[in-house]
């Protein structure tokens, strides 16, 4: 029978916190340990979490006497696992009824699998809790992830469907300090460059979408969403750089991904009248990807709002327009340069 640790951080979200806990406790694999880490909240979560302790000898409490933040907390919970599989749940979040069993049937019957993953119903505030049946027929399919998540320059993995063999776990190691807002998307990269991934054609996990959820201040800011994206792919590609033989393509990959999707959300922003963050986005875009820079996507800009809109994006196309003309102009005067030096001679 397998054994399961799973990790429930939690900050200030003791009013969520019995539902998380309530959800791995109901799941149908027995051997189950809970780790709930409080980080010094200031609401009631650890009277909560220690009151389910109390109740139920499967969950354990720690809670620290000063913030210590998300990365240092989830490492804690790493650190801790020693069971088969190892999963960090939100306390916001929620478990399927069935999550642990169908993960562990994959991973007992191929054990060069060392990650799974499955789909993620979003629970809005205000709507009635999302209803989801026990699955019996299990499918499920490998993935490149590292591939696929070059090749779009995106997170798909919900962290709360991410089921892991803690042995792996384990060898990739903890989340980067210098990632707060990307970790996940660099922790499931090298997941994939050390182990095979599996994912589960399922509802694994319940996404609570509401107000105080950390990342939603941070999403409205898209220029730091993409930077940091960035800097994920970048620390993978620099740490497991061996892992991997198709390395410059995929980096080529991100590049190009990324700079359309900057280029698209600067478009977006400058026809909600955003003028300078649209920009500021664009040429962002320019200068990750050279052909974005040489040969913008003009379609895009097309229905502008305003003559304002429009006259900066003018002034930007020309300006790429230079830039262009110097480099070509550049490339022009090398042979002439190279057989002045040769009559020279």
């Amino acid at each position: 029978m397998a054994k399961f640790d799973v990790v429930v951080p939690c900050y200030n979200y003791g009013r969520f916190l019995t539902d998380c806990v309530r959800s791995v406790l109901d799941q149908s694999v027995a051997d189950v340990r809970i780790l709930i880490i409080d980080d010094a909240s200031s609401d009631s979560s650890v009277e909560i979490a220690r009151g389910l302790a109390d109740r139920d000898s499967r969950v354990r409490v720690v809670a620290h006497a000063s913030n210590k933040g998300h990365i240092a907390t989830y490492n804690e919970g790493i650190d801790w696992a020693n069971g088969d599989y190892f999963l960090l749940l939100s306390a916001d979040d929620l478990l399927a009824p069935g999550a642990l069993e169908r993960a562990a049937k994959i991973m007992d019957s191929c054990p060069e699998i060392g990650l799974t993953f499955g789909e993620c119903l979003v629970w809005r505030r205000d709507t009635p809790r999302p209803f989801v049946n026990f699955v019996q027929d299990l499918r499920w399919t490998k993935q490149d992830l590292v591939a696929e998540m070059c090749r779009t320059a995106s997170d798909f993995v919900a962290t709360a469907t991410a089921i892991a063999r803690t042995t792996v776990q384990k060898a990739v190691g903890g989340y980067r300090p210098s990632l707060p807002h990307s970790g996940d998307l660099e922790m499931w990269l090298r997941f994939g460059a050390h182990a095979e991934v599996a994912k589960i054609e399922a509802v694994q996990a319940i996404y609570r979408k509401h107000d105080s959820a950390m990342s939603n201040a941070y999403l409205a800011e898209m220029l730091a969403e993409y930077g940091q994206r960035k800097a994920a792919f970048d620390s993978f590609f620099e740490t497991c750089r061996d892992r991997r033989p198709d390395i410059s393509l995929l980096q080529r990959q991100v590049a190009h991904s990324l700079a359309d999707q900057a280029f698209d959300t600067g478009i977006s922003y400058i026809r909600q009248g955003r003028i300078e963050s649209g920009l500021t986005l664009l040429r962002w875009a320019m200068s990750l990807d050279s052909r974005s820079r040489y040969l913008p996507p003009v379609w895009r800009l097309l229905r502008m709002p305003g003559p304002e809109g429009r006259q900066r994006l003018l002034s930007l196309m020309g300006k790429s327009k230079a830039r262009r003309r110097k480099v070509l102009q550049k490339s022009a005067a090398i042979p002439v340069l190279r057989a002045d030096r040769e009559r020279q001679r």
